[in-house]
């Protein structure tokens, strides 16, 4: 059953992935292997974010309530144009399951203003994450740092050890 599994998640989420020609078979079987043990972080057209179920990050903040004026700040003013395009936003990741309505304002603690940007025919929905983050105690290293992942794979196979080198620097 896991194979016939595996042989879906790779023909409905792999079928336009480039594997590199110059991995081997058995690292190409690995490869494969470990996305499928994964395939929950990935997006499809059941979860449009990706699905990692269980994973909560604990904002811990440095001061105590009530909270500073900066953190509680009003929407910044907007066009008829930006505030369509926020409510198609909010919308969007609402249906998504990405946000979740909580009424007014008065019963949430900490609000975070946010930008539309407008460019050509286009907008993008910016946070204001300033103030959040100064009161914000930072995690001690929220992104592996990358000599400590590849020591503790010191034993692999060298070429896979520089595919990983190559993929890391790629995506952080």
């Amino acid at each position: 059953m896991k194979n016939v599994n595996k042989e879906k998640f790779v023909s409905a989420q792999l079928i336009e992935a480039q594997i590199s020609t110059e991995l081997t078979l058995e690292m190409k079987e690995d490869l494969i292997e470990t996305l499928f043990q994964y395939r929950e972080a990935f997006v499809s057209d059941n979860e449009p974010l990706g699905a990692i179920k269980g994973h909560e990050v604990d904002i811990i903040l440095n001061v105590e309530r009530p909270y500073p004026p900066l953190l509680t700040r009003q929407a910044y003013p907007s066009s008829p144009r930006a505030r369509e395009a926020l409510e198609s936003f909010i919308n969007e990741l609402m249906k998504l399951g990405a946000l979740r309505k909580v009424g007014h304002n008065a019963e949430v603690e900490v609000t975070t203003p946010v930008l539309i940007t407008l460019h050509n025919d286009k907008s993008r929905m910016v946070g204001d994450f300033g103030a959040l983050n100064t009161y914000t105690i930072p995690d001690r290293y929220p992104i592996p740092r990358i000599h400590e992942t590849l020591s503790q794979l010191s034993k692999q196979n060298l070429s896979l050890l520089c595919m990983l080198l190559k993929v890391f620097i790629r995506v952080f």
